[in-house]
């Protein structure tokens, strides 16, 4: 078993870093992938910068060069679904593309030609020990908040508007939207490589002058990979 991790932003993977013991760094391009072991599980973790086609480079990089046999995806999220509040946690069961439309083909809206899917199924077994491992936080006091199920919809597009939330929701009804995940999960689908999504809920996708807990959702996030790893 080899794990591999992607997060955007330098606050998304810093404190799993920091965590990591053995840690040996390759440059790549303009990527920086950090292998170690986060107690007996060896993994290796890359800040991919936002968006698809940067979250999309480091996720084959991991597969193809490095062995992952796994991959998730850290850190924030815009909340989209009813009930969900900051600090919150969604747990991907697919992740969709919002702004792929070929419907001009004859294609399905969000569906990539010739994948004849219109949405990327996360790994039950990571989604059961996703789900397994808050649960164990809560009880220990450690995790304080909800974890929910959900869609990850992902787009080159911030998110910051309930006229775009809207719109997103009566899209594809997802949990909560992001820029990386979907690109993720579209080439783990490719490569028969499970995966899963965990973003921890830092704005609800509404507007600027927002709560927006960047800092502190990120670093919850990254306290339940380290936590599910350990319990591989």
């Amino acid at each position: 078993m080899k794990v591999g991790i992607i997060g955007a932003m330098d606050v998304e993977v810093a404190e799993i870093i920091s965590n990591m013991t053995e840690k040996k760094t390759t440059d790549i391009g303009h990527l920086q992938f950090v292998e170690g072991f986060i107690g007996k599980i060896p993994v290796v973790i890359v800040q991919s910068g936002v968006g698809k086609v940067n979250a999309g480079i480091c996720t084959q990089t991991l597969i193809l060069q490095f062995g992952v046999t796994c991959v998730i995806n850290t850190g924030i999220a815009g909340g989209i679904a009813q009930g969900l509040s900051v600090m919150d946690t969604v747990i991907s069961i697919d992740a969709i593309y919002h702004d792929f439309d070929a419907t001009e083909f004859g294609y399905r809206l969000n569906e990539v030609p010739g994948l004849d899917t219109i949405a990327f199924p996360a790994d039950e077994k990571l989604i059961e020990l996703a789900e397994k491992t808050y649960e164990e936080g809560v009880k220990s006091g450690r995790l304080h908040r909800k974890a929910v199920k959900g869609r990850v919809a992902t787009g080159d597009i911030f998110v910051n508007s309930s006229i775009k939330k809207s719109a997103l929701k009566a899209m594809c009804n997802p949990a909560c939207v992001e820029m990386e995940g979907a690109a993720i999960a579209h080439v783990c689908h490719l490569n028969t490589v499970p995966f899963v999504i965990i973003r921890c809920i830092s704005d609800l996708a509404e507007n600027t002058t927002e709560v927006y807990l960047e800092k502190e959702a990120a670093l919850e996030n990254a306290y339940l990979v380290m936590s599910m790893i350990k319990n591989m």
